[in-house]
């Protein structure tokens, strides 16, 4: 028999389904986050070494995530974290990393020219610099049991790993000059990615929480697009595109997250097929036109948007009909409850 707390987190899950699947009549108009500052333990570095830090702290998150989901009623699905930062994917194929105390850990680029790629190998899964995430995973399930949601690994497109692992200003230069080998590298990157996300939902299952912003999401995949910023609609077109169809109909679906200023590629974004939701991270004038462009079939959840007012007063800041989730942070379980007695008011009256 579920426990209320099971319940309710089963109840959250079904509106999260129903809002990112488009057209669906019963579906919440809004989805509702509440942030509580400073309510959880620190996160120890993201370095290899530190993983059993790693583990205790995601553990620690997670108790206090189920504690919250008690007395804060929102939409957050308590998850299981195997928090990494981007290089993960380009260490695998050799990167040097740098990591620092205080700040997220990066990769430092391996190759620098066009005749290098051929060499590069795709490594085994098994034996890689990727495997000991399975065992942060597989503790944590072990401690949480089979119906415990995973949140995703940081996951970038295959283009954008490709450019961490190929020194920068080089891998631009190539895309103009040596376009193939610019194309052999994104495959090569995309082999090693999709079969450690096969891997991975063999194991955790596609239900999970995504890797940045966290929404939860069943089937389907998510992804950080950044370097569309930096190319023009047609490379876009050329380099990126097909790869995040890919994905999308190889898991079913597809939510992006983008941080460049990347106007020119909306179009772009709104075509991929399987879209569930977008993420922009902008100034509030990008975020506003964003609003407004991505019609009721996408789901948007943007950074940078400056709401006025109270929560009851932010769906009308937006155009008619469109599914956001909206976020605030407040200071203290007093104060999170009456955020989220007030988004529960605004969901009543639809």
């Amino acid at each position: 028999m579920m426990s209320d707390i099971q319940r309710e987190i089963e109840a959250r899950k079904e509106r999260w389904r129903r809002f990112l699947t488009p057209g669906d009549p019963e579906a919440p108009a809004h989805m509702f986050l509440v942030r509580v500052a400073g309510d959880g333990p620190a996160r120890p570095p993201l370095w290899p070494e530190r993983k059993e830090e790693r583990i205790e702290w995601a553990w620690q998150t997670y108790e206090k995530q189920l504690e919250r989901a008690e007395w804060l009623c929102d939409d957050a699905v308590p998850c299981l974290q195997v928090s990494t930062g981007t290089e993960i994917f380009a260490e695998a194929f050799g990167c040097p990393v740098h990591r620092a105390e205080d700040n997220m850990p990066f990769a430092l680029p391996k190759i620098g020219a066009a005749a290098e790629v051929t060499a590069l190998r795709v490594p085994e899964l098994s034996s890689s610099s990727l495997d000991y995430l399975f065992e942060i995973g597989d503790e944590l399930r072990r401690r949480a049991g089979d119906e415990a949601v995973m949140r995703l690994i940081d996951v970038q497109s295959p283009m954008d790993i490709a450019a961490l692992i190929w020194e920068k200003v080089g891998f631009m230069v190539a895309m103009v000059e040596a376009p193939e080998a610019v194309k052999e590298l994104a495959a090569k990157v995309g082999e090693l990615l999709k079969g450690f996300l096969d891997e991975w939902f063999r194991r955790y299952g596609t239900q999970y929480v995504a890797h940045y912003p966290d929404y939860f999401m069943e089937g389907g995949i998510t992804v950080s697009e950044d370097e569309v910023g930096a190319v023009s609609s047609e490379m876009f077109a050329e380099f990126f595109r097909d790869e995040l169809v890919a994905l999308s109909e190889r898991y079913g679906g597809i939510g992006v997250h983008c941080c460049a200023h990347a106007q020119h590629q909306w179009d772009h974004f709104k075509s991929l097929p399987g879209l569930r939701l977008l993420n922009l991270n902008q100034p509030h004038a990008v975020v506003a036109e964003a609003y407004d462009f991505f019609d009721t079939g996408i789901a948007q959840m943007h950074y940078g948007y400056e709401r006025r007012g109270g929560v009851e007063e932010w769906p009308g800041q937006h155009p008619t009909g469109r599914r956001i989730v909206f976020e605030t942070t407040v200071e203290g379980r007093e104060q999170g409850m009456a955020a989220a007695e007030s988004f529960a008011a605004m969901r009543a009256v639809g």
